[in-house]
């Protein structure tokens, strides 16, 4: 039996967070037999981010090194060799992606991709396999006039909502797309593919561009949410021959294909073992919380979200509409704010000194409604409602300044 166990198949899950890049491996009785992760603030300091990001001068613009990613691939690879994980059980893999973060192949990556020397880290082997070397990500607002446009091409934010699920948003990838072409013609042309951070990441194990699914897709106002097609309007609004740079999206269950040669010969993957589409990070944890029809689900993560499975698609000017990721012809309705995990724990770091179990004692000790007390904490631009700055009312409904509301509150959090 101990035999069999060592020999039994394994599963590897990859998740490439904002802040992070996770991993677990389960058995064929779904039991996590393994867990690592990579912080990328604290483990890959020489790329000098916060939170796993950069944010701009502009306060608008916020981008994540692309080479950050692929090394902390190298280096969970090589802590779960060290842990001792046979990759030779390995039967399938796969994964998400921080949705709407978009990665730009420089021309000829493809040919990299395909010939990688496995006697070299995969970060040094595509150092220059990137047009763009800080990749856009969920955080970025700057792309506020491309999503103008793109609303007046489709015939108005509603009728841009009913194609594609959402009115245009900064961090959708059209946007992102149509502002590189505006502003930074030469990366553009110099571009062969344009990925998802899901779809990057299954690149990297396939030796070859992954597609875009259907579910991660719809999170780029580009992709017709009925047909499952990219949508030809907003193709010729963004960029000219668009759709060869996207490649054709699939099913968010496709196999694409076996691992390449490389993890092979580096790991010890079987020849047999195959990637299936990696998808995007909303849309994960639907499939992952094994959520039905009629369930509802919040997620509180550096962003928090609000999903949903639905049958039948009815987008609004607020919230999202996605393609169901277990289901093709179902459908996920989301409500994504973007003041989450970092925004808490800048004020479990102001009010109770960085400890957690300070903040849940300081709540417990405070009655159920904060005594009529209500703050909104919108650190960044959020997305609905389209506010900034924190907001703190009294209860009587008067504003009033954060000095003043901790006189008031002693003690309250």
């Amino acid at each position: 039996m101990m035999a069999a166990a060592r020999d039994s198949p394994l599963f590897l899950g990859f998740d490439f967070s904002t802040q992070q890049l996770k991993v677990v491996a389960i058995d064929e009785n779904l039991n996590v037999v393994h867990q690592n992760n990579v912080q990328f603030d604290s483990e890959l300091p020489e790329f000098r981010t916060q939170g796993g990001f950069h944010i701009h001068a502009d306060r608008l613009t916020v981008t994540s090194p692309v080479l950050m990613w692929v090394k902390a691939l190298d280096l969970v690879l090589d802590k779960m060799k060290g842990a001792g994980l046979a990759y030779a059980r390995v039967r399938a893999l796969s994964g998400c992606g921080q949705q709407h973060g978009s990665v730009f192949w420089r021309r000829g990556a493809s040919e990299t991709l395909k010939d990688l020397d496995p006697d070299q880290d995969l970060h040094q082997l595509l150092q220059d396999s990137f047009s763009v070397s800080h990749s856009p990500v969920w955080m970025d607002s700057s792309s506020r006039q491309q999503c103008e446009e793109l609303q007046t091409a489709a015939g108005g934010a509603g009728r841009l909502a009913e194609i594609t699920g959402s009115r245009a948003y900064e961090r959708f990838t059209g946007n992102q797309i149509s502002k590189l072409r505006q502003t930074r013609p030469e990366e553009f042309k110099n571009t062969e593919r344009i990925s998802l951070v899901s779809s990057f990441a299954a690149s990297l194990f396939l030796g070859g561009y992954a597609s875009i699914d259907y579910s991660d897709g719809s999170g780029m106002n580009l992709l017709d949410i009925r047909t499952r097609n990219w949508s030809e309007i907003c193709l010729d609004a963004t960029a000219p021959h668009l759709d060869r740079l996207l490649g054709a999206p699939v099913p968010s269950t496709s196999v694409l294909g076996p691992v390449s040669a490389y993890f092979v010969q580096r790991y010890g993957f079987s020849e047999s073992c195959r990637v299936v589409a990696f998808t995007g990070d909303n849309p994960a944890s639907l499939a992952g919380m094994r959520l039905q029809q009629g369930d509802v689900a919040v997620s509180l993560g550096t962003s928090d979200t609000v999903f949903l499975w639905i049958q039948q698609p009815r987008p609004a000017l607020e919230g999202h509409v996605f393609c169901n990721p277990l289901d093709w012809r179902a459908f996920m309705a989301l409500l994504c704010f973007k003041n989450g995990s970092l925004t808490r724990e800048r004020i479990r770091n102001e009010s109770a000194g960085g400890s957690w179990e300070l903040f849940s004692g300081a709540l417990r000790d405070t009655p159920l409604g904060n005594n009529g007390h209500i703050g909104f904490y919108f650190d960044s631009m959020e997305i609905t409602p389209p506010a900034v700055g924190v907001h703190l009312f009294d209860p009587d409904d008067n504003q009033v300044s954060e000095k003043h509301s901790d006189s008031l509150t002693s003690g309250d959090v």
